[in-house]
């Protein structure tokens, strides 16, 4: 059986169970009521030498309702979306609410602000797979890999398939529905010499299947990979730049986006609680989201409390320019949302382009970073260390695949220090980064 969701009726039921629980929260005496309820259905399958080691089909569904009494507020969510769910759901929150304090911040998010325009984000690409036609992709996935001379084995190839539908309702009238897709596929491959072994892996992953890359080339790719590790040594220890490729860069502007959501803002836990109009990055980049750019994986018309989304410009040549708010953030700092509740949507940088080539060569010694390990990264202060892997970078060119060392330094730092942006764009997520060349950073080895 295909893995494919019965969305109209889904999306059907949802609403109007969403439309009657809404009346239900107003008869029971809630002053406001928002509720959330979503319907996902998808396959996993989980191939290792040829072999299927896991099928799952999986039906998911959820709610959560948050109701006030007044300024008072409670929350409970489920993962049951039925009716009688909603309505049991319902009257634990108006039994909490009464207890909790009363917060000015409180409540939904102003009328005015919520949605009206609700278009088509190009966002549900559902794919009829079959069982056995999604085996045979993560087979040839796998060989892919395994046909790349040197590959001494697999950890195996994945695929996976899913789509979904949610709805949002809240007591101001809004509903909102959205129906997305989400596919993907990856492989991780093992390679071996007298030395040792290492092991890498690719993946391609899209809301519409027909822009997934070709298995066999994702298979490829990650055995090139595993193979570039093979003989891995030490690094030396001293102060040198860092290329973050894309992937890793990626990390990077997710401690950015950390350190400038509203709620770390009023809680004075980010290290960029004063850093409103300063010069973080050179001033030839800007940062900013795009969540209704059409087909791209992250988009929506409307965020977590129905607030119309638009872009947003955090970083403005180099300056902070906006933090990301959601009403409740927003309340506690005086401001307004910036359409924000639920995170960044379509994260994009606007700047000049280095050719990836050039901006190797640009090194005279330091490192190329492919792999993070560890979690050491302060939100409050910025300071940054994490264990990594990657490659020696000496004369423009790499020479040798290096690891276990530590890199380290402070993001405020880091950020200035970004001197150069790869065109090399990996658009695999919501957020596209090329990689990031940062000067003067502490390697350890």
């Amino acid at each position: 059986m295909a893995s494919t969701l019965d969305i109209d009726d889904q999306q059907a039921t949802l609403e109007a169970a969403v439309t009657q629980a809404l009346a239900y929260a107003r008869n029971a005496g809630a002053d406001a009521c928002e509720i959330g309820a979503s319907v996902q259905q998808g396959m996993e399958i989980n191939v290792r030498k040829g072999s299927v080691e896991t099928l799952e089909m999986a039906r998911d569904q959820g709610i959560g309702v948050t109701l006030y009494l007044g300024r008072r507020r409670a929350s409970v969510s489920s993962s049951d979306a039925s009716q009688a769910s909603l309505t049991d759901a319902i009257k634990r929150a108006i039994d909490i609410a009464r207890y909790t304090a009363e917060d000015p911040a409180a409540g939904l998010a102003d009328p005015e602000l919520l949605a009206q325009d609700l278009p088509d984000m190009g966002v549900h690409h559902p794919w009829a797979l079959e069982p056995d036609d999604a085996i045979e992709l993560a087979r040839r996935c796998e060989q892919g890999g395994l046909s790349v001379p040197g590959i001494d084995s697999s950890d195996g190839a994945s695929l996976s398939t899913s789509e979904g539908v949610s709805v949002y309702g809240n007591s101001h009238g809004f509903m909102g529905v959205t129906r997305a897709s989400h596919h993907s596929l990856s492989c991780m491959m093992i390679a071996r010499d007298g030395a040792g072994m290492q092991r890498d892996h690719d993946y391609t992953v899209n809301c519409d299947a027909t822009r997934l890359r070709e298995p066999e080339t994702v298979g490829h790719v990650a055995a090139e990979q595993a193979m570039a590790r093979l003989g891995a040594r030490p690094m030396d220890t001293g102060r040198m730049p860092v290329i973050f490729t894309p992937n890793m860069a990626r990390s990077l502007i997710g401690h950015l986006l950390n350190a400038i959501a509203g709620g770390a803002i009023f809680r004075e836990s980010s290290f960029l609680c004063d850093a409103m109009g300063e010069s973080l990055f050179p001033e030839w980049l800007s940062l900013g989201e795009r969540p209704r750019e059409y087909g791209a994986m992250a988009s929506s018309a409307y965020d977590d409390e129905g607030v119309y989304t638009r872009d947003n410009d955090f970083i403005v040549d180099g300056r902070l320019a906006s933090w990301m708010l959601s009403s409740y953030s927003a309340r506690r700092l005086g401001l307004v949302t910036t359409g924000n509740a639920g995170g960044a949507r379509n994260v994009r940088l606007q700047a000049a382009l280095t050719p990836e080539k050039a901006l190797l060569g640009s090194v005279e010694r330091g490192v190329m970073v492919t792999e993070l390990m560890g979690q050491g990264v302060n939100t409050v202060t910025g300071d940054y260390s994490r264990g990594a892997a990657g490659f020696l970078i000496e004369k423009g060119e790499i020479v040798a695949p290096v690891e276990e060392f530590t890199i380290a330094g402070n993001l405020r730092d880091m950020f200035s220090n970004l001197v150069g942006l790869g065109d090399d764009i990996d658009r695999r997520s919501s957020v596209h980064t090329g990689s990031w060349l940062i000067d003067d950073m502490m390697v350890a080895g």
